[in-house]
């Protein structure tokens, strides 16, 4: 359960008396990985304060220089909670202060800015998060323990599937399969619920041993400490048991990728209605169930998509999964397309049927929950400041569109690649006014050289298909 009390003088005693002995300050780098110190308990006076100081320039995804002075780690210790599966640890989500303020190119800060601008103008974002991701066995750790290879072999050496039933080409919603993989995957749905996280669904996914566990939205920055702290959760639990959690985009060519569909509404502060849910046929102004406000909002989101997309699609990886395949066996289930509509699976943005929000299908989980959550809410800020018009949905199956169908729609395509999504970015202004100057030019730095280093690598493809091909 979340610490609710705000006194450090309490939370410490209530600590103590949980037979907590140790907290950790967590803050994620550029690619949300989390990262920090922990500390005993007797020293959370200090740590509460700041005491934990980082050089930032020894940090993979901290833009920092070697002379600049430290950054140091400021608990959020209202959205603190015990690990549930080690009760003397306590977690601490925290903000990165540099020279006394807040360190613009934190990942959190910029989420924070964001959220402050939306309240200024009377909203507030709720975000869900729909987590897929793979749990796997690594053979070689499990002969070098002694034990027999169990599972089906992926194609990846050495990797194969927890359950030796998990086989099946589509494997979607599979009893059998989910069953044998209860004794990982219970363990972890209890630790969310005990987070106070309510889990309401929990399923084998599309490919062989993904899965994805599905719980109640909440405000975006805690839905995003909680993205941030799931994948190290699911990790941790995975390990217990001899296997490892995955959060690669798309691991097997032949299979599903993993997705982290961002699920977005509006709320009055003042009345806490959802501004988005279209009440009267009046108010539905495109015919989907939105208000005029959440059609702007989408509006602003498809007009910097393909900047976005360096954000919630980051890796080489992610566009292996952002691919239009015409067989739903072995579709990618992801867009292609700048697009919006009703409860359509091909566009980029779908509006479900309860018609109180807005899914964002093109995001992965391997992105960095804080960053993608704050250019998203910006982009949607500015197209309700700009009242930006999406144009009419589009209802049709946008993966059988031939080329011609989509310049008549006048649909614009998400990114090809890394590089694309970087060129995309560099030139959107809302990108640099989001990120600040140190955190835009790092991100961006760090996905180009990502880039480069794919491009002049000799991958095992190239030599089965040329080295004794001439």
């Amino acid at each position: 359960m979340d610490l609710l009390v705000c006194e450090p003088a309490q939370i410490k005693e209530t600590l103590k008396e949980q037979g907590v002995r140790f907290c950790f300050s967590g803050y994620v780098d550029l690619h949300g990985r989390l990262k920090g110190k922990i500390v005993p308990l007797s020293h959370f006076d200090q740590m509460v304060k700041g005491s934990e100081l980082y050089t930032g320039a020894a940090l993979d995804g901290v833009p920092q220089e070697i002379n600049d002075e430290e950054v140091s780690s400021h608990p959020d210790v209202t959205h603190g909670f015990v690990l549930p599966w080690n009760k003397e640890v306590a977690f601490f989500p925290s903000n990165l202060y540099n020279q006394g303020k807040p360190f613009e190119a934190c990942s959190r800060n910029v989420l924070m800015r964001q959220v402050e601008r939306a309240a200024a103008a009377g909203y507030k974002m709720n975000l869900g998060v729909e987590t897929e991701f793979f749990v796997l066995r690594d053979e070689r750790f499990q002969v070098a323990q002694g034990e027999r290879p169990l599972g089906v072999a992926t194609g990846i050496n050495g990797v194969n599937t927890v359950s030796n039933r998990d086989a099946l080409d589509k494997p979607c919603y599979d009893m059998a399969t989910a069953t044998d993989n209860f004794h990982w995957l219970i363990e972890l749905v209890d630790a969310m619920d005990e987070l106070g996280w309510d889990v309401y669904s929990f399923d084998h996914e599309d490919a062989r041993s993904q899965f994805e566990i599905d719980f109640m939205y909440a405000d975006v920055l805690s839905m995003a400490d909680r993205v941030a702290f799931f994948r190290y959760m699911a990790n941790e639990i995975a390990r217990k048991h001899g296997y490892f959690a995955s959060f690669m985009p798309k691991p097997f060519a032949n299979m599903s990728g993993s997705g982290a569909h961002m699920n977005m509404s509006l709320e009055d502060t003042a009345t806490g209605k959802n501004l988005f849910q279209a009440k009267t046929p009046e108010e539905d102004v495109k015919g989907v169930g939105l208000t005029q406000l959440g059609i702007w909002f989408i509006g602003g989101i498809l007009k910097h998509a393909r900047a976005l997309s360096l954000v919630i699609a980051p890796t080489i990886n992610s566009y292996k999964r952002l691919v239009r395949q015409g067989s739903m066996s072995g579709s990618t289930w992801a867009p292609v397309f700048v697009s919006y509509g009703n409860n359509n699976r091909t566009n980029m943005l779908r509006v479900p049927l309860a018609a109180n929000r807005v899914e964002c299908r093109a995001t992965d989980i391997s992105m960095n929950p804080y960053l993608a959550s704050a250019f998203m809410l910006a982009a949607g800020l500015e197209g309700i400041e700009e009242h930006i018009d999406p144009g009419d949905p589009h209802r049709d199956n946008l993966h059988k569109y031939t080329a011609k169908d989509v310049e008549r729609a006048g649909i614009s395509l998400l990114p090809r690649n890394l590089e694309e999504a970087c060129d995309a970015f560099e030139a959107d202004p809302l990108a640099r006014e989001v990120f600040g100057d140190a955190m835009f030019e790092s991100y961006l730095s760090y996905k180009r050289r990502e880039w480069e280093e794919f491009v002049y690598s000799v991958t095992d493809w190239e030599c089965e298909r040329y080295l004794k091909f001439f």
